[in-house]
């Protein structure tokens, strides 16, 4: 099956990449999620639109995003949220939380979707985050989730 990527999928491509999956995985996981569209010759013209909205949102060079990832590396990040008594939180801490938190700590501005959580954050305490800002840089943010 061959597919449009509208989303980064790891592992797969980046936005406006054409791929070819398997006819399963494309119907049932990456088209229900918004993470692609079928290829047809309309959508051609659409992946010059996925590409030009791409380049504005991403880090424009291997060199800024190695900056960014020391800029990140430094960072302090402390996240406010209710918990209860036992340390654990009222919902979760999800990627858009995070990069927030990362904006609100003087950290560089981070799209939420190259922020790759491993387990869900329900717990206080101090947590790793892996963000990825570059197809060969990623970098990794300590995280501390503190009760309100």
């Amino acid at each position: 099956m061959k597919l449009i990527l509208t989303q980064e999928v790891t592992g797969l491509g980046a936005p406006g990449d054409v791929v070819e999956v398997a006819g399963g995985y494309g119907r049932n996981y990456l088209m229900p999620r918004g993470l692609a569209m079928r290829w047809t010759r309309g959508g051609e013209k659409q992946i010059e639109l996925i590409k030009r909205a791409r380049a504005a949102r991403e880090i424009r060079s291997l060199d800024d995003a190695k900056e960014a990832a020391g800029r990140l590396s430094g960072l302090k990040v402390r996240l406010r949220t209710r918990a209860g008594q036992s340390g654990r939180l009222f919902g979760s801490v999800g990627p858009a939380d995070i990069a927030e938190a990362v904006r609100a700590a003087g950290g560089p501005a981070l799209d939420k979707r190259r922020i790759e959580v491993g387990n869900p954050i329900k717990t206080l305490g101090s947590h790793q985050v892996r963000v990825r800002l570059h197809p060969e840089v990623s970098a990794t943010v300590d995280v501390e989730v503190i009760g309100a």
